[in-house]
């Protein structure tokens, strides 16, 4: 169980000094283009829109992680070592998520815009956004896809390998694309509901994780306090968890205008920035010890079990 530990902390590594390519050579881009073609409702007929979405969501997620889990499964030691850390980079994305941030943040600071670069991290309109709300919707981007884009691929790995981070990838890509209460209601209802099913323990670790960073900072009452309290005004089961500790943690308001508050105002998001940023860098690498502890157990237990066969 040593090699997969070394993985996860090279894809990591690997993440953090190199980000992302070019959309055009990301196999997630490829992927995206593909739920693109199949995934416009008016290909189907309404009654048949449900179906489809099982159907071809099935077909994605199997066809993208098949040559993972063939890959982990035949790749010799020396190739793994070099090769899975990157095979599994492909279905993380730490430090694209915090340089989107970061552009927002960037563009208010210089002209009071950051519209147009909020508009790819969230659906809502961001027209008639004020600057705290701008702010607001890229943190709570930033907070919900701690698990989306960080821990949950790092906790399928760490139970069925390459191919595991695939399909969650898979899972979740479709769920981003189709997952909408408008015309594509039909066609993402199943990827919408197989991302919540593989994000529901990965959120709670990635909540664990910043529950962990909270106590060490001594905001751990705070962000118990808004948890229980405003975990279920996002909705879906998930994304509640992350966004409420890191507003209770950090002391900040998450503000979806129409739709929920979570949190109290302490700090604004301007102030709390950094914070936030901190708390989803520590959330990454808690997980990550923690998993790897997992691993490191799983494997004892293998080896004694293979000892006393003898």
């Amino acid at each position: 169980m040593v090699l997969p530990v070394i993985v996860i902390w090279l894809s990591l590594l690997v993440d953090r000094v190199l980000g992302d390519p070019s959309n055009r050579y990301h196999p997630v881009a490829w992927l995206g283009n593909f739920i693109g073609w199949w995934g416009r409702p008016s290909l189907y007929p309404p009654n048949l829109r449900i179906f489809a979405g099982v159907v071809l969501g099935l077909i994605t997620v199997v066809f993208f992680s098949l040559p993972f889990f063939i890959l982990d499964l035949y790749l010799p030691v020396w190739a793994a070592i070099i090769a899975a850390p990157l095979l599994l980079k492909i279905c993380l994305a730490w430090r694209c998520l915090e340089e989107h941030v970061e552009s927002v943040e960037g563009a208010l600071m210089q002209d009071g815009g950051g519209r147009s670069e909020v508009g790819m991290l969230v659906s809502r309109d961001p027209r008639q956004l004020s600057e705290e709300e701008i702010l607001s919707a890229s943190y709570e981007s930033m907070s919900e896809n701690l698990t989306d884009s960080i821990v949950s691929p790092l906790f399928y790995y760490t139970l069925f390998g390459l191919g595991g981070a695939a399909f969650f990838r898979a899972a979740n890509t479709m769920d981003a694309m189709l997952g909408y209460k408008d015309e594509r209601i039909k066609i993402g209802w199943f990827p919408a509901r197989l991302d919540d099913v593989l994000n529901f323990i990965p959120a709670r670790l990635a909540g664990l994780s910043l529950f962990i960073w909270f106590m060490a900072k001594g905001r751990a009452g705070d962000a118990w306090k808004i948890l229980m309290r405003d975990r279920k005004k996002r909705p879906g089961p998930n994304g509640g968890v992350t966004m409420a500790l890191i507003a209770g943690g950090c002391g900040v308001v998450f503000t979806k205008p129409g739709a929920y508050i979570i949190g109290d105002s302490k700090k604004t998001l301007k102030e709390a920035g950094k914070d936030i940023k901190d708390a989803v860098r520590a959330a990454t690498l808690i997980s990550a010890a923690i998993l790897s502890l997992i691993l490191f157990a799983a494997g004892g237990l293998v080896f004694r079990f293979l000892i006393s066969q003898f």
